[in-house]
């Protein structure tokens, strides 16, 4: 347990650094180009195009797939050199012919995620594709090494080095800002203005994707290229990914419907580029708290797992969701609470602010859920079951494009107005994330004749009651400072600023009543946090 908790509080920490770094980066972007303007979501719908094929490289085949194989093939004689050459060697020509292909059809690629923009919105975000597209090579290059870095027990790199990125930007952002000026409400993108500012974005992967590659040597695998890629277990790998490649496929095509929706929102009303954003704050708690304990685990799960220790697995499940959740269900009560000055950090003034909030909350009402689903899911990875993640996946995808085009139904209707669109569409996602891990548990449940719900369901159960008050308590001091019309939603730092007293209230309420409650949790939790501290072991 000791090992685990060293790497959580590793990983744990580089990730706090680079989320507030990436905070700084989204707010000197959202300074540049806008929250709710035409060139912002266009930007928006541009560089999340290579981010989408990252996706499916990173959180489908490589820590789905790699990691365990990867553990596995470091029983062979050689250390597992010759699989990871030969992988290498097959992943870095996949990324060379994905990047040229999705260069090339980049006025396809946007017209398909942004049908509803109009035809000079469709071309600035075309000719920011241009330069962003690139990322896919360097990003799937930047997963695969550290994946590996990670199966290997070397965690930090791989959370820290997206840290330079986010510096690289910041200062490509200000310099845009110096050069050009804000350009939120600009009607005139010049060639130079463009290749600024997504050139900017593309060097901060490279440049991350670089650091990487340093700290290879700890690994202790010599690699070399190697196109022979039969005879050393690919075909295994391959099998496995075939089944996690059409689930993160479908979770693609889920994502390409809602963007097609949100495409629609009228220029002023919260769109791609708010959605993007406040996901981005919905995905600080998911970072810092389920990747930093949870990848960890997932390493000592896999183990557990090909050593056939059941029981061992069956503990690993149960004690991670509990760890989890005591971390989890305090930031989803700290976030709600202080939704609208958090928000603010990202928009332009206080309305934006407000709708923008929507957004946030409509995403935080699955972040518990998919807290216990990274558990549940990675489980049947380390059997190597990545089938069943498929069809409980598809349910979830079915969802989230029904829930989808049911807004965009009530908004051509007149039901719902364009200033909610984007909050039903959340609202939609999450729903269908709940159902998703309620199916994911149960058949989980089912394989392995028990993952100790009773425990894990009244742990969470007992967290939920501390974070109902403490939530509440939270709410009151954001109105006491001023609530809408108040000094936290005056200015993006302010926001910040007001944010963070808002989470602080509400944790010291949440830790107060669970130790008036003497959960167990909180010895574990608090063991955790003091390796934060100097002088922490």
């Amino acid at each position: 347990m000791s090992s685990i908790g060293r790497a959580s509080v590793m990983i744990g920490a580089g990730t706090i650094v680079s989320r507030l770094t990436g905070f700084l980066r989204s707010v000197v972007l959202v300074s540049a180009i806008g929250a709710t303007s035409a060139g912002g979501n266009a930007f928006a719908v541009a560089n999340q195009l290579p981010n989408n094929i990252y996706a499916i490289i990173s959180t489908g085949l490589l820590s789905a797939v790699v990691v365990p194989q990867i553990v596995k093939a470091a029983a062979h004689d050689d250390g597992g050199r010759a699989f990871v050459s030969k992988l290498f060697t097959l992943g870095t020509v996949v990324l060379l012919g994905t990047t040229l292909i999705a260069t090339v059809a980049a006025p396809w690629l946007v017209a398909l995620y942004a049908p509803k923009f109009g035809p000079q919105e469709q071309a600035l975000a075309t000719a920011f594709a241009y330069w962003c597209l690139p990322q896919i090579l360097f990003y799937g290059l930047f997963a695969l090494v550290g994946e590996s870095l990670n199966a290997r027990r070397v965690y930090g790199p791989y959370t820290w080095a997206p840290i330079v990125n986010n510096i690289v930007s910041i200062a490509g952002f200000l310099t845009f800002i110096w050069l050009f000026g804000p350009a939120g409400n600009s009607t005139v993108w010049t060639p130079d203005m463009i290749a600024l500012l997504a050139g900017t974005a593309t060097l901060g992967i490279i440049v991350q994707t670089g650091i990487l590659f340093v700290f290879w040597r700890r690994t202790g695998l010599h690699i070399r290229p190697d196109f022979r890629w039969r005879g050393v277990g690919l075909g295994q790998i391959g099998k496995l990914a075939g089944w996690t490649f059409l689930m993160v496929l479908a979770g693609q095509l889920a994502g390409l419907a809602q963007s097609q929706v949100m495409s629609s929102v009228p220029k002023g009303d919260p769109g791609i580029f708010v959605a993007q954003n406040a996901w981005l704050l919905f995905m600080l708690p998911y970072s810092i708290i389920v990747l930093s304990i949870g990848t960890p685990y997932f390493t000592q799960l896999s183990e557990h797992a090909r050593a056939g220790r059941g029981e061992e697995v069956r503990g690993d499940i149960g004690r991670s969701i509990r760890t989890l959740g005591f971390f989890v269900v305090a930031a989803t009560a700290a976030l709600a609470a202080a939704a609208i000055p958090a928000s603010r950090i990202f928009t332009g003034d206080p309305a934006e602010a407000v709708g923008a909030a929507g957004v946030l909350l409509c995403y935080l009402v699955s972040l518990i859920p998919l807290a216990v689903l990274f558990v549940v899911q990675r489980t049947f990875y380390a059997y190597d079951d990545t089938r069943t993640p498929f069809f409980f996946t598809i349910v979830q995808c079915a969802l989230v494009v029904a829930t989808a085009w049911a807004a965009f139904w009530a908004f051509t209707a007149g039901i719902l107005p364009s200033s909610q669109l984007v909050a039903a569409v959340a609202l939609g996602q999450s729903f269908a994330s709940v159902v998703q891990v309620v199916v994911a548990t149960w058949l989980l449940h089912r394989r392995l004749g028990g993952i100790q719900l009773t425990s894990w369901l009244s742990a969470l159960g007992r967290f939920a009651l501390a974070a109902i008050p403490a939530g509440i308590v939270g709410w009151l001091t954001f109105q006491l400072m001023g609530g809408v019309e108040g000094w936290t939603v005056s200015d993006k730092m302010l926001g910040a600023l007001g944010a963070a007293i808002i989470g602080v209230v509400v944790l010291a309420v949440y830790a107060g009543i669970l130790a008036l409650f003497r959960a167990p949790e909180l010895s574990v939790a608090t063991g955790l946090l003091r390796r934060f501290l100097p002088g922490g072991r």
